[in-house]
């Protein structure tokens, strides 16, 4: 029924290998915390203050039956054994519990915020990251790709300088570039601060004197990231470009006398399809790539609050971030497939092929 139709069949082959993705991603992400030593609900029974064993008893017993760690009859009321303890779930029944909880949209109480819900942790840290990173990669990538193809059109003097400098900024790792500008403008010049998202002596809300203060602790993180990326599109832009000035139509299109900024245009399109991968993965990996980031300047993103479930065993709050990850990578990676799929002519041409058989 599809051979007459190869757009739908093609995207729908996509999908359907995506899914299958998402559903390998989503098993990893489940069993591979637990795999660590440690149980979280010891950590937090660590912390309870009262002296009376019946108390403690009955706390420890909400906290796993909260976190899906015991076995729960249709009311709701916790199974036990000949000796009155709780019958503990398997991991099977509490990879089930993930599921069915995950598809409705929650996804747990976080351990170490306990009883705050992992979405609601999550959707306080993901405006932060989303405000460094998204500007960051798109003028990183869009900046970075016309400097390249600039300097692969025009070579000369102007090649000769940027290409160096573009190798040499995005040789430099994340973390070291990031310390290299909080040492000279924070520590040696003393003109931005080296951490944190906002002055501690404010509270963020909608005032002016949060959004300046947001605006100034921004600077920092923000070229940290930006002048990294912007060199590495531009040497990538810089030899595809390269690339496409040996071929036939760029000779042809100078042949005849085409205008500078014509050519241009036609080879920045075509020289630019590898770079749309790169672009969706590094949408795609943007919370998980701020990690060291926020580490280093402290930032109240997602990177931070992944961190910190990971050194307190909070299960939830890792599979919370790690499945938003896992979503974001493979939507991006399924958009700029079907993006090429309509751009690329030899795509197009490979779909036809494949209707026609």
């Amino acid at each position: 029924m599809l051979k007459n139709q190869p757009t739908l069949r093609y995207i729908l082959q996509r999908g359907g290998w995506y899914f299958l993705t998402f559903l390998v991603a989503v098993t990893i992400n489940f069993f591979l915390p637990r795999l660590g030593s440690g149980n979280p609900v010891d950590i937090m029974m660590g912390k309870v203050t009262t002296s009376s064993q019946e108390a403690v008893r009955e706390q420890e017993e909400a906290y796993l039956k909260e976190f899906g760690l015991v076995r729960t009859d249709a009311s709701g009321d916790i199974l036990r054994d000949e000796k009155g303890k709780p019958l503990p779930a398997s991991s099977l029944q509490q990879f089930w519990n993930y599921l069915s909880m995950s598809f409705q949209g929650d996804l747990g109480t976080s351990f170490q915020k306990y009883p705050k819900k992992v979405v609601d942790v999550i959707l306080e840290a993901v405006p932060w990251t989303l405000a460094l990173q998204l500007p960051t990669i798109i003028f990183g990538w869009i900046i970075g790709n016309l400097l390249g193809a600039l300097a692969a059109y025009r070579r000369g003097a102007f090649d000769r300088v940027f290409f160096p400098l573009a190798l040499l900024i995005s040789s430099f790792p994340f973390f070291v570039f990031g310390m290299l500008l909080v040492y000279y403008f924070s520590v040696v010049l003393g003109w931005l601060p080296a951490m944190g998202g906002y002055s501690n002596e404010l509270v963020p809300g909608f005032s002016m004197a949060f959004f300046m203060s947001a605006a100034y602790h921004y600077v920092l993180p923000f070229f940290s990231i930006f002048l990294i990326l912007a060199g590495g599109q531009a040497i990538g832009m810089r030899s595809m470009g390269i690339y496409e000035l040996g071929t036939d139509y760029i000779k042809y299109a100078k042949w005849l006398g085409l205008k500078e900024h014509k050519i241009l245009m036609y080879l920045f399109r075509n020289a630019m399809l590898p770079q749309l991968t790169g672009l969706a993965l590094s949408i795609g990996t943007m919370i998980g790539g701020a990690l060291i980031t926020e580490m280093i300047f402290s930032y109240p993103g997602l990177g931070m609050a992944m961190l910190s479930a990971i050194q307190n065993n909070d299960y939830p709050m890792i599979q919370g971030c790690t499945l938003l990850v896992t979503v974001s990578v493979l939507l991006a990676n399924f958009t700029v497939d079907i993006l090429i799929g309509f751009l690329d002519p030899r795509v197009k041409a490979g779909m036809q092929l494949g209707g026609a058989n």
